[in-house]
């Protein structure tokens, strides 16, 4: 019912059938007409269309393989289960304590998208922020673990760290590391009014450069580049019969994000809020989409989704609407998470929180929880996310409801965004014919309870010796990096370049991702969205050399 559906919605739109104008890393073949022209939003989920009809062969040389949808997979008995980070127990690790931290309407420290980066240059965390509710001054802050932060006094105003003074609203930071400039390695886009972005450009990430106005925009737009395609892409709040959704516009110069360029090439409709999204029994409105950064992690495209769900201005009239509307907390954002393996088309089977708010008055995230622009960083066996809350008039000092803004951390497993599970009985999984050119085998599982085997199938299903089941040397525990064996076999180098499919073999485990890598440490030579430790640009070089 579902591929039926799909299939109507992709006539209607004039994709089905279309010639082919490029194919991805991952075998996908995109229509001539790219991005496509939707006529409008969608009320109801739509699965891509990649799921509906995948290549017939996929490469998997680009990364960790992952198992958020059904893409990979031909058949199997292992169970899904999708995973949401845990809030670091200090959050928030950056609050407000600076006079210009509290300009305008309240106290804030916050990405307002920005961004949060690791730079291997000088090995060091790096965040860009929103300092002073209204006041609107960018600022920076640098740390060594990701958890503590330091506030450096700089020279752009002295003896603050403000790097950008001026009113601003929505602002995205990028390390660009093969940028040909030096002076364009930092870019930023930032939305101060008018309706459109200013975009600026750095060496440095603290001394920045206005390059020119970017094209129109709504006020809580923001960007990211797509390493897949190579293509800078602009998030561009709209509004739509559906309320806050996005329209897209692609490039592959950053700085041609201008007026004259963009009425030639006209932003499309591209993503909402849909009938999935959960309402709020407190709310009157419908979800919408406040925000979407986006960034290549491994071998997809994470969406970082700001849900909108309402705010108590608008409530039903109930005794508890009122005291919180008193009380300063209009807003309901949270985040959720999606995929893409296209950079268009976005799944997102779980709508649950993957950064929620709290529902206890005075916690750091009670009120309205967005995320931080580079989406996440990679840090040993964990991915950190940097997200904003509000606290709203209960933070001290706050006269203003969405101020006494700080930041906290999320920590997710590496790759744990899903799992494929098995319990006493042993599961198996099958994928696809895929192709690759490396060589060794590696997994991100955890089989410290049960047991995890591997055989290599040709492309009809028969098993390829010495590659069997029994063959594969079992592994028994719990890394984000392992490397699968078999005995009276070297490696795969054999197969490469070859159609075949691998069979997981799992009980009492779970399965989280699977690679072939032409080297010994595993690297994956994925994207590892904005970095971290160990890591000497924006792919996965070093495997298990990698350290926090």
């Amino acid at each position: 019912m579902k591929t039926r559906r799909l299939m109507a919605w992709l006539a209607a739109i004039g994709m089905a059938g279309a010639a082919s104008a490029e194919t991805l890393y991952n075998g996908i073949a995109l229509p001539a007409e790219w991005p496509p022209r939707l006529a409008d939003f969608p009320n109801d989920p739509v699965a891509p269309p990649y799921l509906a009809s995948p290549p017939a062969v996929i490469p998997i040389d680009v990364g960790r393989q992952l198992f958020v949808d059904d893409f990979l997979i031909e058949r199997t008995t292992l169970k899904r289960a999708f995973h949401t980070p845990e809030y670091h127990a200090a959050n928030p690790i950056l609050k407000p304590d600076q006079p210009w931290e509290s300009a305008g309407r309240g106290p804030a420290v916050m990405p307002f998208s920005d961004g949060v980066w690791f730079d291997p240059k000088d090995k060091l965390f790096k965040m860009w922020y929103y300092a002073g509710h209204g006041g609107g001054q960018t600022c920076y802050a640098t740390s060594k673990d990701g958890i503590h932060w330091e506030k450096p006094k700089l020279d752009v105003v002295p003896d603050t760290n403000i790097v950008l003074k001026g009113g601003r609203d929505s602002n995205t930071v990028w390390l660009d590391h093969n940028a040909a400039d030096p002076q364009q390695r930092f870019k930023m886009a930032v939305y101060a009014g008018g309706g459109m972005f200013s975009l600026f450009r750095s060496a440095d990430g603290i001394h920045w450069t206005r390059a020119g106005d970017g094209s129109k925009t709504g006020d809580r737009s923001s960007f990211f580049y797509n390493p897949f395609r190579e293509r800078w892409v602009f998030s561009i709040r709209s509004g739509s019969r559906r309320g806050r959704s996005r329209h897209y516009w692609e490039t592959t110069d950053f700085f041609s994000f201008t007026p004259q360029v963009s009425e030639k090439k006209e932003p499309v409709v591209w993503v909402a809020s849909d009938s999935a999204d959960r309402k709020r029994d407190d709310l009157l409105t419908q979800p919408q989409l406040y925000n979407l950064d986006c960034v290549a992690y491994e071998s997809v495209l994470v969406g970082l989704f700001s849900i909108w769900r309402g705010d108590y201005r608008g409530a039903k009239q109930t005794p508890k609407a009122i005291e919180l509307n008193q009380l300063g907390r209009p807003k309901q954002n949270s985040i959720c998470a999606g995929f893409s393996r296209d950079g268009f088309y976005w799944d997102r089977p779980d709508r649950r929180p993957f950064c929620p708010v709290s529902e206890t008055m005075g916690d750091w995230n009670w009120g309205n929880v967005q995320s931080a622009g580079g989406g996440c960083l990679v840090v040993g066996e964990k991915l950190y996310f940097y997200v904003s809350g509000r606290a709203g008039k209960s933070f001290p000092g706050c006269a203003f409801c969405d101020a006494g803004a700080s930041t906290g951390l999320a920590i997710l497993r590496r790759d744990g965004f899903a799992s494929m599970d098995a319990g006493d009985t042993e599961a198996t999984l099958t994928t696809r014919p895929v192709q690759f050119r490396g060589k060794r085998l590696f997994v991100n599982a955890d089989a410290k309870a049960g047991e995890l085997r591997v055989e290599v199938l040709d492309r009809d299903g028969q098993t390829l010796k010495p590659f069997t089941r029994e063959n594969c040397v079992p592994l028994r525990a719990d890394k984000t990096l392992q490397a699968v064996k078999w005995k009276g076999a070297s490696d795969l180098s054999k197969l490469a370049g070859k159609p075949m499919k691998f069979r997981f073999h799992l009980r009492n485990g779970s399965l989280y991702a699977f690679w072939v890598s032409p080297d010994a440490n595993g690297a994956s030579h994925g994207y590892v969205a904005a970095g971290g430790p160990g890591f000497t640009g924006p792919t996965d070089t070093v495997g298990s050399a990698a350290r926090p």
